[in-house]
């Protein structure tokens, strides 16, 4: 059911709170089993029920409500026996905020080499011993549910997007919306558990409005767009989010899977998407990468030895604040840089703020689409990253697209 502002499904509530006059962005609530989730979002990949580096504790603290875990990976160990016998992988982790998971689908793609993909299913030899598994819709249904998570994601056909087999890719398509149904016939916990359905289509456009009108048919409470971030241009990757968030429903969330670059990001939400996931946030931190508003540092640079401001001035996080402040550490850049190569707390320290930096980039956006200054929020944002005005020619063909002119003056 739903009034004009909010949708309510048995296991989820989407509030529309503002809009923005100029271009598609949203700012919304997302209610969940385990707590609301303020919506532009970027979620936080916890692939293995914990995010490499961080407490539950220090996660929760960033401001996160929503991570996502890995069906695939929770599925291959610690196994659905003992996700049953300890409750979840809230339980498990120590985590009591709300919970995506992925179909493990993904795994289609990044472990090719490992799996055969027939309308059965998956068929995977796990990376870990060699052993086979199928992962069909039912089975990925099942382990979901033992994972207990606030949002699930079907099992679909994933192909990458710049594959030129565009028979392959219709076969993709419409073999996804078909465990779409094996998937909603196999869900066994509706009223505590969201099943989100996932578009596909590659790059061609009709293809993806075919299957978005396939997927809303099916009422799921949430839609995905899927089969991005894998290697096509920016300019193409643009083109399928606006295509496909014209047609999706005002009050429901919409989610690009697998971006998490801050330009991908501020440009998605523009084009009128709402929730994002990707590893490098914190993947990059452990190559010893900061992601500030002028850019990605590399602290194991020689520059910084001997730099002792915090790792971005004016930054909100707990490495960044003076350590006069309450819960601060001022941690410095010179030891950020003096621990990199060595020490894995540089590790902790930059998955902080860059986690934070994701979390604070999303914060600000809602906020600029709530007071109605959007655009001029993206605009200071492009401006920070690039002091030279020399934008990338695809953020400034999208932005244009919704309203907002990069190169006006």
């Amino acid at each position: 059911m739903a009034s004009n502002k909010t949708f309510t499904s048995p296991a989820l509530s989407f509030e529309l709170v503002a809009r923005c006059s100029v271009t598609r962005a949203r700012a919304s609530i997302l209610t969940l089993p385990h707590g609301s989730v303020n919506l532009p979002i970027f979620m936080p990949v916890a692939t293995q029920a914990s995010l490499k580096g961080l407490t539950p504790e220090q996660l929760e603290a960033t401001g996160c409500r929503l991570c996502l875990n890995n069906t695939y990976h929770l599925g291959l160990k610690p196994g659905q026996e003992v996700l049953d016998a300890v409750g979840g992988a809230h339980k498990l982790q120590g985590w009591n905020r709300n919970i995506l998971t992925d179909s493990g689908g993904f795994q289609m793609v990044s472990l090719l080499k490992l799996a055969n993909i027939t309308e059965e299913g998956v068929r995977f030899l796990s990376p870990h011993d060699g052993s086979p598994m199928l992962l069909t819709p039912e089975h990925s249904m099942s382990l979901q549910n033992s994972i207990g998570s606030d949002i699930m994601m079907q099992l679909d056909d994933v192909i990458v997007t710049t594959s030129p087999d565009k028979a392959r890719m219709r076969e993709a398509m419409e073999r996804s919306v078909r465990w779409l149904d094996r998937c909603i016939a196999a869900h066994k916990n509706p009223h505590t558990q969201n099943l989100f359905c996932i578009i596909q289509g590659g790059l061609d456009l009709d293809m993806r409005r075919e299957c978005c009108r396939e997927m809303l048919a099916r009422d799921t409470p949430g839609i995905a767009i899927g089969g991005l971030s894998g290697g096509e241009a920016k300019d193409d990757f643009c083109r399928v989010v606006a295509a496909c968030t014209e047609l999706l429903p005002d009050l429901k969330p919409r989610y690009v899977m697998g971006i998490g670059y801050p330009e991908d990001l501020i440009v998605s939400v523009a084009l009128g998407a709402d929730m994002f996931d990707c590893v490098w946030p914190t993947r990059t931190a452990r190559f010893g990468n900061a992601i500030t508003k002028h850019g990605v540092l590399n602290m194991k640079r020689e520059m910084y030895a001997a730099d002792f401001g915090p790792i971005e001035d004016g930054c909100g996080c707990p490495c960044c604040r003076p350590i006069e402040e309450e819960g601060a550490m001022g941690i410095t850049r010179a030891f950020v840089h003096h621990n990199a190569a060595k020490e894995t707390v540089a590790a902790h320290l930059l998955t902080l703020h860059n986690v934070w930096y994701q979390l604070d980039l999303m914060r600000g956006a809602r906020e600029a689409i709530i007071e109605d200054r959007f655009p001029g929020f993206v605009r200071g944002f492009f401006g920070n990253l690039y002091p030279d005005r020399n934008y990338p020619s695809w953020a400034v063909d999208a932005l244009k697209g919704v309203g907002i002119d990069l190169l006006e003056s």
